[in-house]
């Protein structure tokens, strides 16, 4: 089984009260490949609630208890991020799910990249709080684009 940003599949679980629904992770829902999770709404936060960002250090200094992560009126989310973080680890260790397609650029999912803690829309290198997570519990972390994910699939047959 694989992990997969709920949001990807439609549901309505993003800071905004919306979704980033995809086509292809949707149709890979429908055949029982993936489960949708939510790090933000595991960790405790309410859709729709206010942006947040890494503001201090990087998603490894957060789990470490050395970062910290902001939503936009500054008030301190960091607990919510790190709790998520480990209830989506758990998940993937109860069905065993060696891999997760996760929301590019989120302060929880991204892989590669995530928004800088300016929230001007810029960007930085550096993984979301659960990816950095499940990166570093030997899970394949990959985000929504069609040929990684086709990749990820052909390296799991």
């Amino acid at each position: 089984m694989i992990l997969v940003s709920a949001c990807l599949c439609g549901i309505n679980c993003k800071y905004n009260g919306g979704n980033n629904f995809n086509e292809y992770i949707y149709n890979l829902l429908k055949q029982g490949k993936l489960i949708p999770v939510c790090p933000e709404q595991l960790g405790g936060l309410p859709t729709p609630r206010l942006p947040s960002e890494i503001v201090k250090g990087d998603a490894k200094d957060v789990l470490e208890g050395r970062g910290l992560v902001l939503n936009i009126q500054g008030e301190d989310v960091t607990k919510f991020f790190v709790k998520g973080a480990y209830e989506t680890l758990n998940i993937a260790r109860a069905f065993n799910c060696k891999a997760a397609i996760l929301k590019s650029k989120s302060p929880s999912c991204g892989k590669g990249f995530v928004y800088d803690g300016t929230f001007s829309n810029k960007l930085k290198m550096g993984n979301g709080i659960t990816a950095q997570l499940l990166l570093m519990n030997g899970v394949e972390v990959v985000d929504e684009d069609v040929v990684a994910i086709k990749k990820l699939l052909e390296r799991m047959v």
